[in-house]
């Protein structure tokens, strides 16, 4: 029986980074997975594979292009889903390549099988009619989550679809109904809208995305609107039925009906169900260990991120060796934070000191069509809070390399505290705003104030140069001029 100072139990960012970080304290280290491939959904079924299809689409049919060239240019008339797969596919190869050198490189051991616990320091590795025992010192629990798909819900990986399933279409459908208006179901929804699919996506709030800012919600809304896409906002889906073909409405093919609360019937090809994510903890035999997880399989954790157990919920108890991280800890769900997470709490299992995060200003991005991110507060939060700011805008029309760039919707948004001038939020939709927002994020991080920008000097032309101009309107704004 094989020991170890630290196993890690899955691959994706969170397990990826701690195992290379336990690595780099000189301990033995093993990291299990139970899939055919390393690297979790992060990799294989979530960001690295949505983010290749929304920029394969945006690609093929010249839509970031269209500023210049009109709304009839196309790169590609006619698009397949082999034309996205693959380069979906390239990438999805090469992150493979990566991790496994990483682990390499750093003589991390890679043991393929479905780990569980059968006591507080052992573990069996269960393959393909084989087993093997593992002890270790410590452990870190980066299983992440799945698509949430509750009981009433026909999946059949056909025309009823969720998240992973959407990736192995054969054929694009000529409609499709997203139940769900958070970030998978908002992305998903502008790439096929992209590709030229006709949309309706349904939403139980009067808002897609609602952790955003109301005034980058409602222009995000108007350019979805504009891209063809059909919003049902607040509205309940009731029953979902798929439909033989010659069935009514549904024509001479097959098609799905969604029930709406409000005695709505809508009909499409495909349906793509996108509400919430599960934890898949309960294989693990966490009992073993003395470790609880909630309803939804997801582990609560310390500020170490040591697992507790919250069988007296009014005194949670860490399970001090046994560590997670990642999506199966919740929010905030981001392959970024998750990646840190990992190196953190292996970090603390050996004693090694960090410095403490300001964990106020994790940056938000959404790979929509447009772009969206965030870091701070909203406009809604401060006002909750009492704190008195003001608003600077800039918009993407009025920036040299918008226009070079084609996006004339795009925008950048600074909170400015009335009296300090300190940024308080930076809101950014259009070309860029993941890579622009780590701008304001690290001026944020050192207390900076909206005159740094007015300040320094922007390269010209770029989209940086938003940041001069949005200080300029917030200060005059509040310099009355």
């Amino acid at each position: 029986m094989k020991h170890y100072d630290c196993i890690v139990i899955g691959t994706g960012p969170s397990g990826q980074k701690a195992a290379i970080q336990a690595a780099k304290l000189g301990k033995s280290v093993a990291i299990i997975e139970k899939s055919k491939v390393v690297g979790g959904a992060q990799i294989n079924t979530g960001t690295i594979p949505s983010k290749a299809l929304r920029e394969a689409a945006l690609h093929l049919t010249g839509a970031s292009r269209r500023g210049w060239f009109g709304r009839s240019y196309r790169v590609k008339k006619d698009i397949t889903i082999a034309d996205l797969v693959s380069v979906a596919d390239q990438v999805i190869r090469h992150e493979w390549e990566v991790i496994r050198d990483q682990f390499d490189r750093n003589n991390i051991d890679l043991i393929w099988g479905a780990a569980h616990f059968e006591g507080p320091n052992l573990l069996q590795i269960v393959r393909d009619g084989d087993t093997e025992m593992l002890t270790a010192d410590k452990f870190l629990i980066g299983v992440g989550t799945r698509p949430a798909k509750p009981p009433h819900i026909p999946f059949n990986d056909t025309d009823v679809l969720c998240s992973d399933a959407l990736l192995k279409l054969t054929t694009l459908p000529k409609t499709l109904i997203v139940v769900g208006g958070g970030v998978i179901g908002v992305e998903y929804a502008c790439i096929m809208a992209t590709l030229g699919v006709r949309v309706t996506l349904i939403e139980g709030r009067n808002q897609v995305l609602g952790f955003l800012d109301d005034e980058i919600a409602g222009a995000f809304q108007y350019l979805m609107r504009q891209n063809g896409i059909t919003l049902r906002l607040g509205e309940k889906v009731t029953a979902i039925n798929s439909l033989p073909p010659g069935d009514g409405r549904s024509g001479s093919g097959s098609q799905v009906q969604a029930e709406l609360e409000s005695g709505k019937d809508l009909r499409a090809e495909t349906l793509l169900y996108c509400v919430g994510r599960q934890g898949v903890c309960g294989s693990l035999a966490l009992e073993n260990v003395g470790i609880t997880y909630d309803d939804r399989e997801r582990l609560r954790v310390n500020e170490h991120y040591q697992c507790l157990n919250t069988e007296d919920p009014d005194n949670p108890r860490p399970v001090e060796h046994v560590y997670a991280a990642g999506d199966v800890i919740g929010f905030p769900a981001l392959a970024s934070t998750s990646m840190e997470q990992g190196r953190r709490a292996i970090c603390h299992a050996f004693g090694v000191q960090v410095d403490n995060w300001n964990q106020d200003l994790f940056p938000f991005g959404i790979y929509a069509v447009p772009e969206i991110s965030m870091v701070g507060k909203t406009e809604k939060q401060l006002t909750d809070e009492g704190i008195p700011f003001e608003a600077g805008i800039a918009n993407y029309r009025e920036i040299a390399r918008g226009q070079l760039l084609g996006d004339d919707s795009g925008m950048l948004k600074l909170l400015i505290h009335q009296e300090t001038h300190e940024i308080l939020g930076i809101h950014a939709l259009g070309t860029g705003a993941t890579e622009l927002i780590h701008i304001g994020q690290t001026c944020m991080a050192l207390g900076g104030k909206a005159e740094f920008f007015i300040d320094n000097v922007f390269n010209f032309p770029t989209l940086a140069e938003a940041y001069k101009i949005a200080a300029y309107n917030g200060l005059n704004k509040l310099a009355h001029v």
